[in-house]
């Protein structure tokens, strides 16, 4: 009785909890209905339309997977046409990495993280919603044109120069480039939620040694997303330039390569593999304690092991490339970093045996236990396949061939295809009020796992004999067809498993809060009682296993015994921790419902598809548009400090506004900047690429540079619009008060990085350098396009602070708007600088 009185005064509220505190929780957390379920913002509502959307188009990527299969079913088979079979191949690929496998895993990350972490939602839920509208209606655009003869057909890699115009006429290579351009966007919106997300809205006491392992991947899968993506939205930049107007990045008669595309492609490419499979792991990792009632063996070793993976993972993009005549010395070099990353890889696979072992007989042999079995036997194999063809002398062999397509297979299906399995059987009684079926469950693991088998384990043979890729049709005297047969009936047994897992979703998942309190006796927070609003209150956090360690926590938090068990500022909030150990900083005010981010991703997926058919002028307009709801959007974020401070509990009183390094806003701005230097770190590498394997075509079309005076006058414009921007800050107002001088020194920061811009392309220009004659002048104007995206970003931004200023809302208290915008024109001039520096000094170096 002392230890329960004890404990009972050391939580936050320990009084009885005024009555209507709950009801209104109720009410702001309400969910819109009718046609304003459009506007819905809730990440258990964004998460599960981003679950369903990434799901349906992994049966309709499954469905076309069978008509490939069936046309490979037996030899000279004319099911499909050739053109069709490649247009097939192509949106099988590109729909699961790109609208499935990656989405996917983000969807769990919306879903997920906020009951994991305990709070009451991500801290910007209307991005959240943007990304994943924009993603439904630029996916769903995408994939429809399969039905229109207007699907690409170089291969969801798209290899130049089978992509460049001369070889692919038409719409259909565009619609890839823009619409998987734009998909990306998407996908780094979302990761900038997480990033923000993990790191500032865990519960009290909740330090990074007791994140979730969930947790830790995600975050490692959202920082893989920051430095992987922009590489492969550069990559489609050039290319989609290159066939719209001719600049010839990787055309080698100017000078340009077609391997860099490969470069940039797969520096992206192969980390999508880890990006895929670590948030898989993550997923594991929660489940196998659960089933094994014991904490997670060796987690410490994991998390080292999550990162180290995806460090090890962006060394290896040229392990796809061993074919294409690189030096030796690579060759080494990256066949040893392929054969490095399994290091890490198998430290989580005997991480979960040994915790499955320690269970000592006691591990729970269930739809999701057996899920995570059959993942543990199909990544093993497909781990072991991947050491082979790590080693030179293999691949070369095996190169291009179905040993490829197996070895793919084995990692992706068994690394995320069967986790995601185990995921919906496990996570559904948390969001749904009915477990899912144990008895179809069964039928559905059994049936995946015999047919992906009998599916994919032949084509190690196939391809071992010479089947090569990509091959729509193949002769009797091959010997391919028995193999090929067995391999289309195992297709057909997944589809059945998969049509089971439909019918049970129909007959038993129905969207509601907890039809089980915490049916598996898990010990994380996700399984606290729920309701439209998340957690009654915010739980303070002891261990990594709250609801094993902490007795009676779920009633504590259920009667608002924690922190913010109301809502004192009238709106929807959650508390902010330190990123590290967690400790209270402030409340954020977060946004509700609204149309500007449901419109802004409407006219952005217009503009981005608009553009593919080279309708210009609505696609602009559409784009304006765009620019508007993302204003009206961001209008609303800074909701100033005027409700604060408030009482969260145990003597905390919080502020709701913040600035400066501790806001949440600042973060999301710096991940924005570190998406910004990958994508300029890409640009560098493929002018210095360039110039290496082009050594007869740069010299001469750089031997006409500007004079240094040039890059001289525009580095001190760029200079001098950064020191505009510092001083403004300086001349804010205080509260309630207007300052005419600091407008104008926003105005005049944003045009001296204009005419900056505008002068480095006409110096350029004036010298007789074009874009359409070289790869080298192309790649100078580029820089020109990168500076110019971020020019126009501040200049957009400046004219919104400007604004603000003349509503009064900017002042030196309320001035969070001010200061990203800062950030950016600094991060802006600092790439610009860096850009002079190499256009106008390189080439003098050499």
């Amino acid at each position: 009785m002392t230890e329960i009185t004890e404990q009972k005064k050391a939580l936050p509220n320990t009084l009885p909890r005024p009555a209507g505190e709950e009801e209104q929780l109720l009410r702001i957390w309400a969910q819109p209905t009718g046609w304003r379920w459009f506007t819905a913002v809730n990440n258990t509502t964004i998460g599960l339309l981003y679950i369903g959307a990434a799901f349906t188009f992994f049966v309709l990527a499954g469905l076309v997977a069978l008509v490939m299969r069936t046309q490979l079913a037996v030899p000279e088979n004319h099911l499909v046409s050739q053109d069709l079979y490649n247009q097939l191949f192509t949106m099988h690929g590109t729909t699961m990495m790109f609208l499935f496998a990656v989405p996917a895993m983000e969807a769990l990350g919306v879903l997920l993280l906020p009951q994991m972490l305990a709070a009451r939602d991500l801290p910007f839920p209307r991005l959240s919603a943007f990304a994943v509208w924009a993603y439904i209606i630029g996916g769903g655009v995408f994939f429809s044109t399969i039905f229109y003869d207007l699907a690409p057909k170089g291969g969801w890699f798209m290899y130049t120069p089978l992509t460049l115009t001369e070889y692919s006429p038409g719409d259909n290579a565009d619609f890839w480039l823009l619409g998987i351009g734009f998909i990306e966007i998407s996908a780094i919106a979302g990761a900038i939620e997480i990033i923000v997300g993990i790191l500032r809205t865990r519960p009290p006491g909740m330090s990074l040694d007791k994140l979730p392992i969930f947790g830790w991947s995600m975050l490692v899968f959202a920082g893989m997303i920051v430095v992987a993506f922009p590489a492969v939205i550069l990559a489609t930049m050039f290319l989609e330039i290159e066939r719209s107007f001719g600049w010839p990045f990787f055309t080698a008669a100017g000078g340009g390569d077609p391997l860099l595309w490969q470069h940039l492609f797969w520096f992206f490419g192969h980390p999508e593999v880890y990006i895929i499979f670590l948030p898989a792991a993550g997923l594991v990792s929660m489940i196998v304690p659960t089933m094994a009632r014991t904490p997670l063996v060796g987690y410490k070793l994991i998390v080292v092991a999550l990162i180290a993976t995806g460090f090890f993972s962006f060394g290896l993009w040229v392990h796809h490339m061993f074919a294409t005549g690189i030096p030796s010395l690579s060759l080494a070099f990256f066949s040893a970093t392929s054969m490095a990353v399994a290091v890490p890889s198998g430290i989580q696979v005997f991480a979960w045996i040994a915790t499955i072992a320690s269970a000592k007989g006691r591990f729970q042999l269930n739809t999701p236990s057996l899920f995570v079995l059959g993942m543990l036997f199909i990544f093993t194999v497909g781990g072991l396949t991947g050491v082979m063809v790590a080693m030179v002398p293999f691949d070369w062999q095996a190169h291009d061939t179905h040993f490829i397509v197996a070895h793919l297979h084995y990692v992706l299906v068994g690394g995320m295809v069967f986790p995601l399995f185990a995921t919906f059987y496990y996570w559904a009684p948390m969001v749904s009020t009915r477990m899912l079926s144990e008895r179809l469950g069964k039928w559905c693991f059994w049936l995946m796992f015999i047919g992906f088998n009998l599916t994919f384990f032949h084509m190690h043979i196939t391809g071992l004999i010479g089947m090569p890729r990509r091959v729509w049709t193949y002769s009797e005297a091959s010997g391919w067809g028995p193999y090929n047969f067995v391999s289309t009936v195992g297709a057909y047994i997944i589809g059945a498993g998969v049509l089971v897992f439909i019918i049970d979703l129909m007959r038993n998942f129905r969207v509601g809060q907890h039809g089980m309190s915490n049916p598996w006796q898990a010990g994380t927070l996700e399984w606290l009682p729920t309701d439209v609003y998340s957690t009654r209150s915010i739980p303070h956090v002891t261990s990594r296993e709250p609801l094993w360690d902490q007795a009676n926590l779920a009633e504590q938090v259920e009667s608002g015994e924690h922190y913010l068990p109301n809502a004192p500022t009238g709106g929807r909030e959650t508390i902010v921790t330190s990123a590290i150990e967690a400790k209270p900083q402030y409340v954020i005010q977060m946004l509700g419902p609204g149309w500007m981010h449901f419109f802004a991703a409407v006219f952005t997926a217009a503009c981005f598809l608009l553009l593919t058919i080279k309708v210009v002028a609505p696609a602009l307009v559409c784009g304006g548009l765009a620019i508007v709801c993302f204003l009206v959007w961001a209008w609303d974020l800074d909701k100033g400090p005027a409700k604060g401070p408030i009482d969260i509990g145990a003597g905390f009183k919080l502020p709701v506004y913040v600035t400066g390094p501790v806001g949440h806003g600042w973060w999301a701005m710096v991940v924005l900047m570190l998406v910004a230097g990958s994508l300029y770190f890409a640009y560098l590498f493929s002018y210095l690429y360039t110039w290496t394997v082009s050594p007869g075509v740069w010299p001469s079309d750089a031997a006409n540079l500007p004079s240094l005076q040039w890059p001289a006058v525009i580095a001190l414009l760029f200079i001098a619009s950064a020191a505009f921007f510092a001083v403004a800050k300086g001349t804010l107002p205080e509260p309630g008060g207007k300052s005419l001088l600091t407008p104008l020194l926003v105005l005049l920061g944003a045009l001296l990085s204009v005419f900056a811009v505008y002068l480095e392309i006409r110096c350029q220009w004036q010298t007789g350098l074009s874009p359409v004659k070289s790869s080298y002048a192309a790649l100078v104007y580029m820089a020109c396009v990168l500076d110019g995206q971020l020019v126009f970003a501040v200049l957009m931004m400046s004219l919104f602070v400007i604004a603000r200023h003349f509503t009064g809302k900017l002042d030196r208290v309320r001035l969070a708007s001010l200061e990203n915008t800062n950030l950016l024109a600094y991060y802006t001039v600092a790439q610009a600088l860096i850009g002079l520096l190499v256009i106008h000094g390189f080439p003098r170096m050499i």
